[in-house]
C-alpha cells in the first residue's frame, strides 16, 4: 500500500455509534432548555470534541450548561452503547487486510479514552487495537479541527505525516488531516459528500478502502 500509516476516525468510521450519540445529545440538549433537533446536532457536533457543544452552546444563549454535562451524557451514551452498538460495516474486514498486508494504522478519535474502549468493547473491535493504537482527544490541548491530535498520533506511531492517511466522516476531521498535511480519506455513509469536499478520495462502502490505498 502507498502509506506506511492508516489513522482512523472512530465514531461513524469503525463503530456505528454517531446516530445513537446523536440522538441522545439533542435530546439532553433539548431537555436543559436548548432545542437541538438530531439532524442540528449531526450538522453542529458530528466529530467533534466536547469541548465544542459547551463553547456552541455558551456562544449562541449566553448560558453554561452544567457541570455535569460530559458526566451525564457520557453515562447514557455508554448506556446505549452496551444495547444497540455495532461495528461499521466492512470495518473488520478492512482491519483484517490491513494486518494481512502488514501496514500499521491507529485511531485518533474526538471522543475520551473511556467512550472509545467502552464502544470497541461492545463491538468486538477490542481485539484489533493495542492500547498504545488508541489516540484521545484527551491526549493533546486542542481537538479537531485543529491537526493537532493527528500529528500526535503519527508522531507517536513513528511515521511522518506525509506518509501517512486518514479515514475521516466529519467535515472537522477533514480540516484537521489536511492541516496535518496528511492525505485524507472521506467516508461517506453518514455525511453528504459535499461536506467532505476537502477530502482526495470519497467512498461510501467501507469494504472499498483496501483497494483505494493500494
Amino acid at each position: 500500500m502507498r502509506y506506511d500509516l492508516v489513522i482512523f476516525d472512530n465514531d461513524g468510521v469503525l463503530v456505528d455509534s454517531e446516530p445513537i450519540s446523536n440522538r441522545l445529545l439533542a435530546g439532553y440538549l433539548t431537555e436543559l432548555g436548548h432545542p437541538t433537533s438530531y439532524e442540528e446536532s449531526l450538522r453542529d457536533y458530528m466529530g467533534a470534541a466536547m469541548h465544542r457543544v459547551h463553547d456552541l452552546v455558551e456562544e449562541r444563549t449566553g448560558q453554561r450548561l452544567p457541570d455535569d454535562f460530559d458526566d451525564v451524557f457520557h453515562a447514557r451514551v455508554f448506556a446505549a452503547f452496551e444495547r444497540e452498538l455495532k461495528p461499521v460495516a466492512g470495518a473488520v474486514d478492512v482491519l483484517e487486510r490491513l494486518v494481512a498486508d502488514g501496514v500499521p494504522y491507529c485511531v485518533a478519535s474526538s471522543g475520551s479514552h473511556a467512550r472509545i474502549r467502552t464502544g470497541h468493547r461492545a463491538t468486538g473491535l477490542d481485539e484489533w487495537f493495542e492500547e498504545q493504537w488508541v489516540f484521545s482527544s484527551e491526549d493533546v490541548g486542542r481537538g479537531k479541527p485543529a491537526p493537532d491530535l493527528f500529528l500526535y498520533a503519527a508522531e507517536q506511531m513513528g511515521v511522518a505525516p506525509e506518509r501517512c492517511v486518514v479515514v475521516e466522516d466529519s467535515p472537522l476531521g477533514v480540516r484537521a488531516a489536511v492541516s496535518a498535511g496528511m492525505d485524507v480519506y472521506g467516508f461517506t455513509a453518514m455525511t453528504p459528500a459535499e461536506r467532505l469536499s476537502g477530502a482526495g478520495q470519497l467512498f461510501g462502502d467501507m469494504r472499498e478502502l483496501p483497494d483505494l490505498l493500494v
